[in-house]
C-alpha cells in the first residue's frame, strides 16, 4: 500500500532509530527484572518524578492529538477547558488519594479490594477489570494502527500489528522499570516535536495577535456547546472518577517509596496536564486560519495536517514517532498492569497459591503476551462499533464507571460495604445499557449523571441492608491503618459481638502495612 504521506529517507532512519531505541531500553531493563514485585510496582524504588511522567504518558494516546485537536479545530480554546479536566482530577487526587494509596501497601491495584470488601468482591472486580480494560485499549490501540496505516503506508491491522509487537517487546522483557524508563525517552520525543510545532503553527498565520483576531468569536475558554456549565460539569465529573481509578495510576503512586514522594510524583503530574493542553490544542486552533476548508471529516486529522505541512524533513518523521510515543506508553503501561492483576489476583489467587517467584514472573510475562492478543483482536472490530469516540463512550458507559466507583471512593469512606459494591456494579450497568437502548434521546451530560447517581445510589444503600461485624470490624482496621490512628475494637455490652483483635501498631513496628514514621494523620470522611 502506498504511504498516504510522503516522508523521506531522513523520516525512514528517525523512525527506525526511535523504535529501535525503544526496544532496547526495555531489553536492557530486563536484567534488573529479578521476581514479580520488579515486574510489576519495581521493587517500590521508582524516583517520583519518574513516575510522575510516566504517569502522564500512560494517560495521554493518539486520541489527544485526534479528538482534542478536533475540539480545537472546530471550538477553539475550550478544547483547553476540556483538556485539563485531567490535570484537576490528579491534583484534587493527589491530595484525597495519594497517602491512603501508599498505606495500603499494594502490590496490585485491586489487592486493597479484598482488605476492604472481602476476596469475592475482590474476584468479581479482577475479573470485570481485566475485562475492561482489554477492552478499552483495544481502541487506544485501534487509534495507533490509523496514525500507523497513515504514515506507513500499510494497512490498519498491519498497523495494529505493528503497534502490540514494539510494547510487547520492551514490556515483556523488563516490565514497570522498561515501562518507566522508555516512558522518560518518549516524554521527551513527545515534547520536542509539541514545542517545535507551536511556534511553527503561530507563525504560519501570523503569530498569537493575528490569530486572536481571525478566529470566530466563539472561539473562548467556554465557547460551543462543550463549554457550557452542564456539559463541563459531567465531563469532570467523569474524568475524576476514571484517572483516580485508574489501574496505572494507582500503581504509580503504590511504587515510590514514600508517602511525600507519592504526593510529589502527582504534583507533578498534574502540572504536565496543566501545560501540555496549550501545546497541543494551540496549533489545532492555528489550523482553523491556516487551514480553513478542511472538510467535516478530516477536522480531526487537522493537527496531522499542520505538522505535515510544517514541519521539516526529518522533524516529521520525529513527529510520527511521537504521536505514536503517545499511544505505546499506554499501552505498554495498561499491559503491565492489567496482567499484574491476573498473575496475583487471579492466577495466585485461584490456581497457584503457593507459586514460586519465577513461576509467577513466567506467567506475568505470558499473561502480557495474552492481553496484547486479545487487545490486537479486538482493535480490528472498533470501526464497527461507530469508531473510538463511540466505542470509549459505550465501554466507559457499562463497564468503567460502575467498577472504578468502589475502588476510589471505598477508600475513601467507611460506610460502603460488600452488598454496596455489587449494587453499585449491577445497577450501574443495568442503567448504562437502559441509557444506551431505551432512552437513547437523552444528552450525554443527562446520561452520565444519571448513571452516576444510581451507581452511588448502589453503592451507599447497600450499607441500608446490613453490615456484619466481622466485615465491619476488619473495616475498622484497615482504615487505622490508613488514617493512621490507633484503633480499640468497640465492644457492645457482654455480648461478644466483637472478637479480641490487636490495635494497629504504631508506624515503625507495623510488618504488615508499615507506614511512614514523618507521615501526618489524615483525616476520616465518613458519610
Amino acid at each position: 500500500m502506498k504511504s498516504a504521506i510522503s516522508l523521506s529517507c531522513l523520516d525512514w532512519i528517525v523512525i527506525a532509530a526511535y523504535f529501535a531505541l525503544t526496544m532496547s531500553v526495555g531489553l536492557f531493563m530486563g536484567r534488573f527484572v529479578k521476581g514479580a514485585g520488579d515486574f510489576f510496582s519495581g521493587g517500590k524504588k521508582v524516583p517520583w518524578w519518574m513516575g510522575a511522567i510516566s504517569s502522564y504518558m500512560a494517560m495521554i494516546s493518539c486520541f489527544v492529538f485526534i479528538a482534542y485537536a478536533q475540539i480545537g479545530y472546530e471550538d477553539g480554546l475550550v478544547g483547553l477547558t476540556v483538556f485539563w479536566s485531567t490535570a484537576f482530577a490528579i491534583l484534587i487526587g493527589t491530595f484525597v488519594f495519594a497517602r491512603r494509596w501508599q498505606r495500603a501497601n499494594l502490590a496490585t491495584p485491586v489487592e486493597y479490594l479484598e482488605r476492604r470488601y472481602g476476596p469475592g468482591v475482590r474476584q468479581v472486580v479482577s475479573w470485570c477489570g481485566v475485562a475492561f480494560r482489554i477492552l478499552d485499549n483495544t481502541v487506544r490501540l485501534y487509534t495507533l494502527g490509523i496514525i500507523a496505516s497513515q504514515f506507513l503506508g500499510i494497512s490498519l491491522a498491519s498497523g495494529i500489528a505493528l503497534g502490540a509487537g514494539i510494547v510487547l517487546v520492551y514490556t515483556l522483557a523488563g516490565g514497570l522499570w522498561s515501562v518507566l524508563v522508555t516512558d522518560i525517552i518518549q516524554c521527551a520525543v513527545l515534547m520536542t516535536v509539541a514545542l517545535t510545532i507551536l511556534p511553527l503553527s503561530l507563525n504560519a498565520v501570523g503569530g498569537i495577535g493575528e490569530l486572536y483576531r481571525a478566529v470566530p468569536e466563539h472561539f473562548s475558554l467556554f465557547g460551543g456547546h462543550r463549554g457550557t456549565l452542564w456539559f463541563l460539569a459531567a465531563y469532570y465529573l467523569i474524568v475524576f472518577i476514571k484517572y483516580n481509578g485508574s489501574w496505572s495510576f494507582v500503581q504509580r503512586l503504590a511504587s515510590v517509596p514514600n508517602e511525600r514522594d507519592a504526593l510529589k510524583m502527582g504534583l507533578l503530574s498534574s502540572a504536565i496536564f496543566f501545560a501540555f493542553p496549550i501545546l497541543a490544542v494551540l496549533p489545532a486552533v492555528a489550523a482553523r486560519v491556516y487551514l480553513p476548508d478542511l472538510p467535516p471529516e478530516m477536522h480531526e486529522r487537522c493537527y496531522i495536517e499542520m505538522c505535515t505541512r510544517l514541519l521539516p524533513s526529518g522533524m516529521l518523521g520525529l513527529m510520527v514517532a511521537a504521536m505514536m510515543a503517545a499511544s505505546l506508553s499506554t499501552l505498554a503501561a495498561e499491559f503491565n498492569v492489567t496482567s499484574s492483576v491476573f498473575t496475583t489476583d487471579i492466577y495466585r489467587r485461584l490456581l497457584r497459591k503457593n507459586a514460586g517467584e519465577r513461576e509467577t514472573l513466567l506467567v506475568a510475562r505470558l499473561a502480557t503476551l495474552a492481553v496484547a492478543a486479545l487487545i490486537a483482536f479486538g482493535a480490528l472490530f472498533v470501526s464497527r462499533l461507530g469508531g473510538a469516540f463511540e466505542a470509549n463512550k459505550l465501554l466507559m458507559a457499562l463497564f468503567g464507571v460502575p467498577i472504578v466507583i468502589p475502588s476510589v471512593f471505598g477508600i475513601l469512606w467507611k460506610k460502603p460495604n460488600t452488598k454496596g459494591v455489587y449494587l453499585c456494579i449491577v445497577l450501574g450497568v443495568a442503567s448504562g445499557i437502559l441509557l444506551k437502548t431505551c432512552w437513547s434521546g437523552l444528552s450525554w451530560e443527562t446520561g452520565t449523571f444519571i448513571q452516576i447517581g444510581v451507581c452511588f445510589a448502589g453503592f451507599f444503600g447497600g450499607a441500608l441492608l446490613g453490615t456484619p461485624d466481622r466485615e465491619r470490624e476488619e473495616r475498622e482496621v484497615l482504615f487505622a491503618t490508613i488514617l493512621h490512628v490507633d484503633f480499640q475494637p468497640q465492644r457492645t455490652g457482654e455480648t461478644g459481638v466483637f472478637p479480641s483483635v490487636s490495635p494497629v501498631l504504631p508506624a515503625e513496628n507495623n510488618p504488615v502495612n508499615p507506614v511512614q514514621k514523618n507521615s501526618a494523620p489524615l483525616r476520616e470522611n465518613e458519610t
